[in-house]
């Protein structure tokens, strides 16, 4: 083959394989790149490379890493930074979103920086208590204008609300974007609007449209902004349509059930997903009892026009704020003879509703039950919620119980606290008392949900075990006895306008231990054909008081992982600041590496010169640990002598 045909080869085979992604060219293209928060439009995390093999993982090393300077511990004037952005790879280069705003491409295989957007935001906590970012999106013009600028685009956005478009190339301003490159999502915030709607996800990008979710202030607010979802123009940011997740007659006293979270498409139906989470106040809900059907779902709606093709809430009347809170996995599943096109929706509650992707009805069987009522004065608590079976769920039916060390060492509290506390398993109520909340809304499956291997059909997520006791406080004693610190992990929450404030705490001994049995965390996998569970491993190791914690207590995770074409999962996401590689059929950990701070964001997986590339963001996450990092790091095999 000539050099001229040769490049002109190379050069197709990578447009057929982004295009695919975008959903500008038939599914199946062969693929190499990492283009979307999650891989791609169906939220697979999943990579055809298969250079990197159960047999030759232990040869893994550091190919590069980068520093990029934006990070804070939260000592100074900049509030902690928590940093979940996976990289992308795309345009033969390596992107990345910082806490702080900015995009950084890197060579691929070098780490060399090629250019730095500074995007000059607000490093505020105006809507969150620490600056956080997940990442940038990616959109590319179908039929670019041969020397105009801007025909690939990176975006990312901010705290207070802005989306900002640069150059893939250059990084410089699109200027036809919004204004001179920036649009302000803050002009749509027109109801109830009692801060800055946050763009902290990176927009869903398909064909020429950008699909933007917001982040609000939990917690505080009974009435807030309402849920909406935008579509724009990837050109110039025009809105073409808006979602409302809340019905009109309902908006004026209550507000969020929003979607903060990631979104996945079905590029043949031209259907976009909707993770959608509960309306405010979260934790309790006699201001809004009339039906709020969108809330805590999962909703399908048309990518052209935004309208509902089906829904179905996961949680009714959530007082528990169990957001549904990843972008479903869309995946083929052979059973009984038959295709069936499905998605997976993980779920704090750790149940995995597995549905028809085309018409929303359960693959595996979802049944009503009867849940507790309320004791809360005005709460009017849903009388049944959707149960799951099978597959067996992540987060078992009955709460872990006491672990006897931490009782022991701290001289029965754990046990007294417990007979304090109302608990009648899965679904008690908010109380005056105290409840144990098991899941609580840091349990399960977190925003960056599973991964699929398309070929085998085997589901991996990564769930935590954690135990919390939420507590609904009058009006009168909240106002006297709390100081409204409101935290990733817990706290005072005032949720204005409603008669009680709330406060949400992890059940842990006088010395920070955890009073319920290990694990922490696992690692699960599945067999989506038969829907049963394969393996389920403890995941990570907790790490407190310098010291690591046994292998089997597992730790509490918050990332994804992404698994390989030959059989390996990747995954950073625990306390312990190790990135792992399981094997995928047997969950057995083939290969770990430290890192500077845990790695709670996904990885992504790249092929670039022939070789394969793993590059993980360690920045860390204050629900875990307070250790933070600006650290941008790729592993690959050693060139061969």
């Amino acid at each position: 083959m000539n050099s001229i045909l040769k490049k002109r080869t190379v050069a197709l085979c990578s447009g057929l394989a982004l295009a695919t992604i975008l959903g500008l060219a038939p599914a199946g293209a062969a693929d190499n790149t990492w283009a979307t928060f999650n891989g791609d439009l169906k939220a697979q995390k999943y990579s055809p490379a298969d250079q990197i093999t159960p047999g030759n993982i232990g040869q893994l090393k550091k190919a590069w890493e980068v520093h990029t300077g934006d990070v804070s511990d939260g000592s100074g004037n900049i509030p902690m930074s928590v940093w979940s952005a996976t990289p992308l790879f795309v345009n033969d280069t390596v992107y990345v979103g910082t806490p702080f705003y900015n995009i950084v491409a890197i060579e691929p295989d070098t780490g060399k920086v090629k250019w730095t957007y500074k995007s000059n935001a607000v490093l505020k906590a105006l809507t969150q208590p620490d600056m956080k970012n997940r990442g940038v999106a990616y959109w590319q013009a179908e039929n670019p204008a041969e020397g105009q600028p801007c025909q690939k685009r990176i975006y990312i956005g901010t705290m207070d609300a802005k989306l900002h478009a640069v150059d893939a190339d250059t990084g410089k301003p699109c200027a036809d974007f919004g204004v001179n490159g920036i649009l302000d999502i803050n002009a749509w915030n027109t109801q109830n609007a009692k801060w800055p709607l946050s763009i902290l996800q990176p927009p869903t990008v398909y064909k020429d449209k950008l699909y933007i979710g917001w982040a609000g202030k939990d917690w505080v607010e009974s009435i807030a902004p309402p849920g909406t979802v935008f579509a724009v123009d990837a050109r110039t940011g025009k809105l073409e349509w808006t979602f409302e997740s809340i019905p009109e007659s309902v908006r004026a006293k209550t507000g969020t059930a929003n979607v903060w979270s990631s979104m996945s498409i079905d590029t043949d139906r031209n259907i976009l997903y909707l993770p959608v989470s509960s309306p405010s106040p979260n934790f309790y809900g006699g201001n809004r009892t009339e039906p709020i059907p969108l809330a805590t779902s999962v909703t399908a709606v048309d990518t052209e026009t935004g309208k509902i093709i089906w829904s179905r809430q996961l949680v009714h009347h959530d007082i528990w704020d169990y957001d549904t809170n990843s972008a479903p996995t869309l995946v083929d599943i052979e059973k009984n003879g038959q295709t069936i096109p499905a998605l997976v929706q993980a779920s704090k509650q750790g149940f995995l509703y597995i549905l028809n992707r085309y018409t929303g009805e359960p693959i595996y069987p979802i049944e009503e039950r009867p849940v507790p009522a309320s004791d809360v004065e005005g709460e009017v608590a849903a009388k049944t919620q959707p149960f799951v079976d099978h597959p067996e769920p992540m987060v078992h039916a009955e709460w872990p119980g006491i672990f006897w060390l931490a009782d022991t060492l701290s001289f029965g509290y754990c046990s007294r606290k417990l007979k304090e506390l109302r608990n009648e398993g899965r679904f008690t109520p908010p109380s005056r008392q105290g409840t144990l909340a098991y899941p609580a809304t840091i349990s399960g499956v977190e925003w960056g949900g599973g991964a699929v291997d398309p070929v085998s059909q085997t589901y991996v997520a990564n769930h935590s075990h954690v135990v919390q006791i939420y507590q609904i406080l009058p009006r009168e004693i909240y106002n006297e006895d709390t100081d409204n610190d409101v935290r990733e992990t817990g706290g005072f929450a005032p949720m204005k306008d409603s008669p009680y404030g709330f406060n949400l705490t992890t059940f842990l001994n006088p010395f920070g231990m955890p009073c319920w049995n290990p694990p922490y965390g696992e690692l699960s996998a599945y067999d989506l054909k038969t829907g049963n569970l394969l393996w389920r491993k403890p995941m990570g190791a907790v790490q407190q008081w310098g010291f690591y914690m046994p292998d089997a207590w597992g730790s509490v995770t918050i990332g994804a992982p992404a698994i390989t074409k030959s059989g390996l999962i990747f995954i950073g996401a625990s306390m312990d600041s190790k990135v792992r590689a399981f094997d995928q059929k047997t969950g057995d950990v083939l290969w770990k590496a430290d890192v500077d701070a845990p790695a709670v964001a996904m990885p992504a997986i790249y092929t670039y010169k022939g070789k394969q590339y793993v590059v993980f963001v360690a920045g860390g996450n204050s629900i875990l640990t307070p250790r933070v990092s600006d650290q941008v790091v790729a592993f690959t095999l050693p060139d061969a002598n």
